[in-house]
């Protein structure tokens, strides 16, 4: 709820667009948080663009890891 929360904030203080990010299991909160913003708080709110893409990491012993990534906007009307 912390997350909702930070973005109707930024959202009352007059940002009309924010940038939800998250690489892997975090995706789905991202997700969550749109949405519930969306349906909840602002009504007015809905996703303007959804980005999907995979982040090159360095792991433990300089490993290459492939991290699934989304970007998800949400503009207020």
């Amino acid at each position: 709820m912390a997350y909702v929360m930070a973005v109707v904030m930024q959202m009352n203080k007059g940002n009309n667009e924010i940038v939800l990010k998250a690489r892997g299991k975090a995706i789905s909160r991202a997700v969550d948080v749109a949405e519930i913003v969306r349906n909840k708080f602002e009504k007015t709110a809905q996703p303007n663009d959804i980005k999907i893409y995979t982040e090159n990491i360095k792991g433990d012993n300089d490993e290459n890891l492939k991290i699934s990534a989304i970007e998800i906007t949400i503009k207020k009307q």
